[in-house]
């Protein structure tokens, strides 16, 4: 196995194997999943699906398969033989033992329904996304400047110590699209056309951190608003996406509904917008989207890493005006102004109040993540340094 980087989700997962007879981990393709839920549960025997020996075994006599798993055991890339979910429901509710299988899928495409529809009440979900810059400065490896640590992103092969894949990023990255291609959208989709699916992607790096305009998109791909809608849904299920919706709280008239679109790992959106260094990206027109992508997916991880949801959501009135984190925390309305510039402005927080005057008492001071080192508070406004993102909230 892959070295070991410490992952906080360990803690989530020990925490909730005495209460769940099943532990589903979630996430991207190549995030550590196999990796972590090894390290956690050492003892259980381990087995892959996307084996085709395995997987035929287990699909052939199903019964006969679980009868070999007494304490149960870690049974990877479930998605490929989802079927066996029905049948891992009467042998947890046979045994009555918690933690006794840990599932693990790289997309949730059909898992999904599968787990809802054969394990419900049965099973804890842990979504796990790259590594997290709090991690990777746990195991000292955190890259020395931001726009570095913009650039490499976070799957953790890149941070293999036994393997200099930091200079490699760009054939990694290369080779990780060609997998998910051929791998996670075929499985999924009836795409004939892979190069076209990939021009979609492409098309959607290119609008990360905008006001997302499906009519358009599916215009510059050349494909239906329809076809569209399921291409960004795979996306999003396969966790490569996140689509940001607007605050849903009735906060005054005439409120944007549309949602904005982010890449969870900035290595692949530097990769698919043909950024090919870290001095380039630093000059790059896109490096303000880039930080903001990066600011929302900390955020995501942050909360995931800790169990809770990720219920964050940006707001913008009819006006232009914008805050580009929102989320509720211990009854108060937190919001958050992602800035990539360095040096702070005063101008900054013009949003972030307007916002208080209509949240109104539920409002929490204002954050205001920035490109910078120091971190801060400049009278009412907490000014957060890129290097504290997740210390905070």
């Amino acid at each position: 196995m892959i070295q070991i980087l410490a992952r906080q989700s360990l803690a989530l997962l020990l925490r909730m194997a005495p209460v769940f007879p099943v532990l589903a981990l979630t996430g991207p393709r190549q995030s550590g999943k196999t990796t972590l839920a090894r390290l956690t549960f050492p003892a259980k025997p381990y087995l892959s699906l996307e084996d085709a020996d395995t997987r035929a075994r287990a699909l052939a006599d199903p019964r006969g398969f679980f009868a070999s798993l007494p304490d149960g055991a870690i049974l990877d890339e479930v998605q490929r033989a989802p079927e066996l979910l029905s049948y891992l429901q009467g042998v947890v509710d046979t045994r009555a033992r918690m933690g006794q299988f840990i599932i693990t899928g790289s997309q949730q495409f059909g898992l999904r329904d599968r787990i809802s529809q054969s394990l419900a009440g049965r099973v804890a979900q842990v979504q796990l996304l790259p590594l997290s810059l709090a991690e990777i400065r746990r195991a000292g490896l955190a890259p020395a400047s931001l726009e570095q640590t913009l650039w490499k992103g976070g799957y953790p092969a890149l941070y293999d110590p036994r393997r200099d894949m930091g200079s490699l990023a760009t054939q990694w990255f290369s080779g990780y699209i060609s997998t998910y291609l051929e791998r996670d959208v075929r499985q999924v989709l009836e795409v004939s056309n892979l190069a076209l699916f990939q021009r979609f992607l492409l098309m959607c790096a290119s609008r990360a951190g905008t006001l997302l305009n499906h009519s358009a998109l599916a215009s510059d791909c050349g494909i239906s608003q329809p076809t569209a809608r399921s291409w960004l849904g795979v996306l999003e299920a396969s966790f490569v996406v996140r689509l940001l919706q607007p605050f849903h709280q009735n906060l005054g008239k005439r409120l944007v509904k549309t949602p904005k679109l982010y890449f969870l790992d900035t290595g692949l959106l530097c990769h698919l917008l043909r950024i090919d260094s870290p001095l380039t990206l630093a000059t790059h027109a896109m490096r303000g989207a880039i930080f903001e992508s990066w600011i929302v997916g900390e955020t995501i991880k942050h909360r995931w890493n800790r169990g809770l949801d990720a219920a964050i959501y940006f707001w913008r009135d009819n006006h232009g005006t914008e805050v580009d984190l929102v989320f509720e925390q211990a009854g108060l309305l937190h919001a958050v102004e992602i800035k990539s510039g360095a040096t702070f402005a005063g101008d900054w927080v013009h949003a972030g109040r307007r916002w208080k005057t209509y949240a109104g008492a539920a409002a929490a001071p204002i954050t205001v993540v920035y490109g910078g080192d120091s971190s801060h508070t400049v009278r009412d406004v907490n000014v957060m340094g890129w290097r504290d993102i997740g210390v905070a909230w």
